[in-house]
């Protein structure tokens, strides 16, 4: 028999995709269910982005794209960056790709060498894990639990570096928790790296925008270790524009430069007519974002609300993003129809087969005494699912 390659058994399939592809199959059986799982906004691409890309057909945008992007859009991104996060990365240093997951997977195929480690504090993104694995290395867990705020300290980071570490990756606002570090917390995660001058730092800040805090701050904004930031955005949740797959980086220029020789063996350059619509978001009015975000904040507190009904589930609030991450191991151990609760997978099953929510498991997320749900979706739906939840795990006992 023909083998497939052995690099397949070194990663996970997403859970995330998981149970959102267990969710279709099951409503498509003619099943009421209220999908959680997937972390995409409900929200139309504002009008002024759609307007950009049909002008950009109608102008002929349809030919190969260079590597790193359009000129203009990598100079709308150095003008972001300064405006918004009073970053300095010229468009040299930018390189624009098919989402900000191609973006991440590009710098640690970049920078990552066989056996190399790479600290993520926990709960994580679900693909940081697998895609060092896939770059040869190894991932570090730094545990954070809900009674922290699922944020690491200082203490916790130093503890974890070696004479092996080589990155370090983290998101803020987080998937999956929504928690998000103040302007302290990273200056004190900052002073940790400014002792160990090898360590490259990958912030994802895809949630920006998405933050109930009033400000996002950027741990590329501390000079003594700007040079090796590596600041990781796009506009799949600030624009409602998950399937237009636009992420970019900015970068120290040799990162950038080793993104741009990987990317241009693997996609090339990105679409060019979502290329002219992120022109458009990024330089055009901010009010539909605004807007998203005064819902996600409606929303967070209508599931707090409702979550305060439940017992068993603990939680932190969440101060960005679009997710709630309980701690529901009060749950493990109880059963119902004969199948017992034994971990959060088995909840997360039951929740989806008994009240027709599709939740994600927190084991992927690297905290299996959890489970992840986003409420990027109505109130409505929000309202129901809970209702759900609630009644359903009533029945375990």
């Amino acid at each position: 028999m023909i083998e497939l390659a052995a690099r397949l058994n070194l990663i996970s399939e997403s859970n995330t995709l998981k149970m959102a592809k267990l969710s279709r199959e099951l409503a498509a059986t003619g099943v009421d269910v209220i999908n959680l799982s997937l972390g995409e906004p409900d929200f139309q691409t504002p009008q002024h982005i759609k307007d950009a890309a049909k002008k950009a057909i109608d102008d002929g945008y349809t030919f190969y794209t260079p590597v790193v992007g359009y000129l203009d859009l990598r100079e709308a991104i150095s003008a972001k960056f300064k405006r918004d996060n009073n970053l300095d990365y010229a468009p040299n240093q930018i390189v624009v790709s098919t989402g900000a997951k191609h973006s991440i997977m590009n710098v640690m195929m970049s920078i990552i060498n066989k056996n190399d480690e790479v600290i993520v504090p926990t709960p994580y993104w679900v693909s940081y894990s697998e895609m060092i694995k896939l770059s040869e290395g190894t991932p570090v867990f730094v545990n954070a639990k809900v009674d922290t705020d699922y944020k690491i300290t200082a203490e916790q980071l130093e503890k974890a570096i070696t004479s092996k570490t080589k990155a370090f990756i983290f998101s803020s606002p987080c998937n999956p928790t929504g928690s998000f570090y103040s302007k302290d917390e990273l200056y004190a995660l900052a002073k940790i790296f400014e002792k160990y001058p090898n360590i490259f730092i990958i912030s994802d800040e895809i949630y920006e925008h998405i933050n109930f805090t009033g400000k996002h701050e950027s741990i590329a904004q501390f000079d003594f270790v700007k040079d090796r930031v590596i600041t990781v955005n796009g506009v799949s949740k600030s624009f409602a524009m998950t399937g237009w797959r636009i992420g970019y980086i900015g970068a120290p220029k040799d990162v950038a430069v080793a993104c741009e020789k990987l990317q241009g063996q693997f996609t090339s350059g990105a679409n060019s007519i979502a290329q002219c619509a992120t022109i458009a978001a990024l330089s055009g009015d901010m009010t539909p974002t605004q807007e998203m975000k005064k819902a996600f904040l409606r929303r967070r507190d209508l599931v707090l609300k409702l979550m305060k009904e439940i017992p068993g589930m603990i939680t932190n609030t969440p101060e960005g993003a679009f997710y709630v991450f309980p701690e529901v191991k009060s749950y493990f151990g109880k059963s119902f129809g004969g199948t017992i609760i034994k971990n959060a997978e088995d909840l997360s099953m039951f929740l989806l087969n008994t009240a027709h929510v599709a939740v994600v498991d927190g084991d992927s997320f690297g905290a299996p005494e959890c489970i992840r749900f986003s409420y990027a979706t109505s109130d409505e739906k929000l309202t129901e699912a809970l209702r759900r939840i609630k009644e359903a795990l009533a029945r375990l006992t």
